[in-house]
């Protein structure tokens, strides 16, 4: 096989197995759906390490596959660039994505849309890699809203729930939000640079990083400022950037399997790929690189804030995700473009593996997601305990696992950065880390130690639906449907007891745990400082943050042990014996502070009201907006004056010729007399 059709199976061969599922969900039996869609990621998976080791050879693509459409003197390509960065999201994506298509297996084993499910995830597979792969922004925009709308199917799968399509309709408006700055930096590209492919394009750069524009009025604005701006606008929705951030908890709702697939490896990911992938276009404009890093400090650490607060375990990890990507959002704002897709690399896989982890307790739980409702976890659910705890040490940085090395070096490299907003952005990430310490070892000690709150939970359950043991079992023999699957009319019922998930469910736990462990230590070296991104990131010569942490780096073992004498580890440390202090020692105190500081807790509590604003302002001012244009467009206006007043006119003209048509031969005479004279008079005056 040459390497143009390898190129071609890494995403085709998803893309068949959703078609064949897809199409034919109804009437393939389930083990047909599952292993094709399977069998079509693995074969991707394969067909990207093959890519991978290639690209490590030296050899790397760039070329058109196909013209879609050929308009003036300009063409539209669907092409394929392989290099260091796209090889590396491939397998990225492709190893995450089949870990958790064999993780569906067991969570969706009882629900009725199993098939429809698997089609989907392979789907979502095939928009994210044709994305990453893509060498022109059209490309890139199709990927971008393809992966867009297959997350509004999966937010949204079962769809019977109200709050699951409020969700995924939450997510679908205000992604078109960013994407609407997306388009308009693409079109400002197109029209000025006169192509869209990324070679020419950043070819160009240079040679127009002096060119202004007008946009309002007389004043000039900065051309490579705007369209970096208006692209990062679009990275903003998809990467959930504040303030277009609100659309990632709700998206909760969806199954947890594309919990983690969305929110860890593919869409949530596109954006800050997409700003590497620009480099040379940003390294021209200091001001959007401000922008970038003032937005993405913001998110990491008020995003993180609220994580605090959560009782949902799948929210929790989802205000995690929204802060560790503010994290990367940063280093592409101190233009460590490299650092950003290592950290981005790394929390693909302890953030899949925390979401995983937090399906298969729901699983052993009975669907309940309440971390209240749990405690002590650790003796029922082994593997998913240690799994987690690894994902955990992972996110919070512990030394020598994968999260430390590509956490730290965003901490150092905002350290060193010297843009405008980089005082700000470093106290935000250095703050974060003692947040995502508690919020993370929060849930950990609620849900796997401590007191067994699911007996409780249980009983007064059982209280207040009047389930008994013999009813939940038969429940449970015939299966759920979509709606069944809602996680508020699940839990454990009396004499019931937490267990451990199916192997389908666990396998992929402990795949998951070993990069979340050992990929930070082997990768650092080659991809931060090493030669993994030459002449694909763009280096920033104004901001050479990477240049001087290259001199101050000794390995990764001298790394990990200079930071027992940083601040960011003490925070981590503080962050631990706090949290164990508050929800092992002393619960009581957390229930005392949210008392005593109740304005602060309901503000977090309502998310910083940007819901209420959302909701008050722009669906309140489109529900008052269409409401006036009902009254006045519709009624009034179309129907008042054009549709019956038209008719009222007609009315009038016919009344008054009425009076004409009497049937006297007379009366026609002298109306013809008055014609011809007025004729005769108007052709006298005009000639």
């Amino acid at each position: 096989m040459d390497m143009k059709s390898l190129y071609l199976t890494v995403p085709l061969a998803p893309l068949a197995g959703a078609a064949l599922a897809g199409l034919f969900c109804r009437v393939v039996p389930r083990w047909f759906a599952a292993g094709i869609t399977i069998l079509g990621v693995a074969i991707s998976l394969v067909a990207s390490l093959l890519v991978l080791q290639d690209v490590l050879a030296g050899h790397t693509f760039n070329g058109n596959l196909y013209t879609w459409a050929t308009s003036g003197g300009l063409s539209f390509h669907v092409g394929f660039q392989v290099d260091s960065l796209s090889a590396m999201m491939m397998v990225v994506v492709t190893s995450v994505s089949l870990l958790v298509h064999i993780y569906t297996i067991g969570y969706m084993s009882e629900d009725a849309g199993f098939n429809r499910f698997f089609s989907y995830i392979s789907l979502f597979t095939f928009s994210m890699l044709m994305l990453v792969m893509s060498n022109n922004f059209l490309q890139l925009f199709f990927g971008w809203e393809a992966v867009g709308l297959v997350s509004y199917l999966l937010i949204g799968f079962w769809y019977t729930r109200p709050t699951a399509i409020f969700a995924n309709l939450k997510a679908f408006l205000v992604n078109r939000v960013g994407d609407f700055g997306f388009i308009l930096g693409i079109g400002l590209v197109l029209a000025y640079f006169g192509s869209l492919d990324y070679k020419t394009v950043f070819d160009a750069a240079p040679s127009l990083a002096d060119k202004t524009i007008n946009l309002v009025g007389t004043a000039e604005w900065s051309l490579m400022t705007v369209t970096c701006i208006c692209l990062f606008i679009g990275a903003m929705g998809k990467s959930a950037q504040v303030p277009l951030h609100v659309w990632l908890p709700d998206s909760m709702e969806g199954p947890t399997p594309i919990s983690a697939l969305i929110h860890a490896a593919t869409m949530v990911t596109a954006g800050i790929f997409m700003v590497a992938r620009c480099s040379p276009m940003f390294n021209l404009s200091p001001t959007a690189l401000s922008f970038v890093l003032i937005i993405g400090a913001t998110t990491a650490l008020f995003m993180g804030f609220l994580g605090m607060i959560q009782n949902d375990i799948k929210r929790i990890v989802a205000y995690s995700t929204l802060s560790q990507l503010g994290y990367m959002t940063v280093a592409l704002g101190v233009a460590a473009y490299p650092i950003a897709i290592f950290h981005l690399m790394t929390h693909a896989f302890f953030k899949a593996l925390l979401f995983l982890g937090a399906g298969s307790v729901i699983i052993g739980m009975h669907h309940d997601q309440d971390i209240r409702n749990m405690g002590g976890l650790w003796k029922y659910m082994p593997i998913t305990w240690i799994t987690t705890l690894i994902g955990s040490l992972s996110l919070i940085a512990f030394p020598f696992f994968a999260g430390f090395y590509s956490k730290d070096s965003i901490i150092e490299a905002v350290h060193l950065s010297h843009l405008t907003g980089s005082g700000y952005a470093m106290f935000a990430v250095t703050a974060s880390v003692f947040v995502t310490t508690y919020y993370t070892f929060r849930s950990y000690f609620i849900v796997f130690h401590g007191r067994e709150r699911w007996n409780d939970a249980a009983h007064v359950a059982a209280a207040a639906h009047g389930h008994d043991d013999h009813a939940h079992d038969a429940h449970d023999a015939h299966g759920h449907d979509d709606h069944d699957h809602d996680a508020h009319h699940h839990g454990l019922q009396p004499g019931d007891k937490p267990h451990e998930s199916p192997w389908v469910v666990t396998f992929p736990l402990i795949m998951l745990a070993i990069p979340s462990v050992i990929i930070g230590y082997y990768a650092i070296d080659p991809m931060l400082y090493g030669s993994f991104f030459d002449g694909v990131i763009a280096v920033n010569k104004t901001v050479p943050v990477m240049a001087e942490m290259k001199e101050e780096f000794h390995g990764a073992l001298g790394m990990a042990i200079h930071s027992l004498q940083t601040l960011p580890f003490w925070l981590m440390i503080a962050g631990l014996v706090v949290t164990y202090y508050f929800y092992m020692i002393k619960p009581s105190i957390p229930a005392a502070l949210a008392k005593k500081f109740s304005g602060i807790y309901k503000l977090m509590d309502n998310k910083y009201y940007f819901d209420a604003f959302n909701m008050a302002v722009f669906a309140g001012g489109a529900r008052k907006l269409g409401g006036f244009l009902n009254r006045f467009g519709e009624a009034t206006l179309i129907d008042g004056f054009f549709v019956n007043g038209s008719a009222k006119l007609v009315g009038v003209v016919a009344g008054i010729v009425r009076h004409f048509q009497t049937g006297y031969l007379y009366q026609y005479a002298f109306t013809m007399i008055i014609g011809v004279f007025a004729l005769l008079t108007l052709w006298f005056f005009t000639t």
